[in-house]
């Protein structure tokens, strides 16, 4: 089982929209796909239709059992999505507390890579969904994953995150002994700005080994699938802005996998 974690420390640079529509890709390629929503705002599960009140319980209610995980215990809390073989573990707005109730706690930070460990036979894919907080939730999902996706809107603000997300990565990795994986993915391109080819060029210099070497283009059947529910694949599976990931995964499927650098 492979575990990606899409991840920036800016919001509305198209995290969730990526994750959606991986997941939609792998799923159309006959992969078992858990989805994990860390981001107390649930996005995720709204996008997907389902409602964080209307269901038995969440990924907090997993941290408040982490000393005594269980598949079974998991298993509960996971809800299946609208699309046969893609799954949810669903967030809640008590998600937003853990750094204040439990982030003190020896082991909070292992709390994902357990449940990754116990779901390993049933899944083929783990996608977490990361809000742009540094906190024991992006601890938690950085030390699960395998791989980290960042999507960069081509803004320059939002080029500003990701310096803050390198530099997490940069000293969780020197605190842990580990190097990360990592493909940077520039989002919302729109050729007919100045911005984006701009913001485009300057992350191909700051980051020429890390950057995935295409983009994702402005499509709003993107939004057009978040208002059916829909993983965009299984909406509009040939518009230009699925196709564009569809380009990202055979990219990964390559290999295309760099680690950062450990100062």
């Amino acid at each position: 089982m492979k575990v990606w974690t899409i991840a920036n420390q800016k919001g509305g640079v198209g995290k969730t929209t990526t994750v959606a529509t991986l997941a939609g890709l792998l799923n159309k390629r006959q992969r078992r796909v858990l989805l994990i929503d860390t981001d107390p705002h649930a996005s995720l599960g709204y996008y997907l239709g389902i409602d964080p009140e209307q269901v038995p319980g969440s990924l907090y209610d997993i941290f408040m059992a982490h000393k005594e995980l269980t598949h079974d215990l998991v298993r509960q809390y996971i809800v299946p999505t609208s699309v046969e073989g893609l799954d949810l573990l669903p967030s809640t707005m008590a998600l937003a507390t853990l750094d204040r109730s439990l982030g003190h706690q020896e082991g909070m930070g292992l709390v994902l890579r357990n449940v990754c460990r116990l779901c390993e036979a049933d899944y083929d894919y783990v996608l977490i969904d990361c809000s742009p907080v540094l906190g024991v939730l992006m601890v938690n999902a950085l030390a699960a994953s395998e791989h980290i996706v960042i999507p960069v809107q081509t803004e320059f603000l939002a080029i500003k995150g990701l310096e803050r997300m390198i530099k997490t990565m940069e000293i969780m990795g020197r605190s842990k002994a580990t190097q990360y994986s990592y493909t940077i993915v520039a989002t919302m391109y729109d050729r007919r700005t100045k911005a984006s080819p701009l913001a485009l060029q300057a992350l191909s210099e700051q980051y020429p080994q890390h950057l995935w070497p295409d983009v994702i283009p402005v499509d709003t059947k993107f939004r057009d699938a978040s208002l059916a529910h829909l993983p965009a694949p299984h909406y509009a599976a040939s518009c230009r802005g699925v196709k564009a990931y569809e380009r990202l995964v055979e990219y990964l499927f390559a290999g295309n996998l760099k680690h950062a650098k450990v100062s």
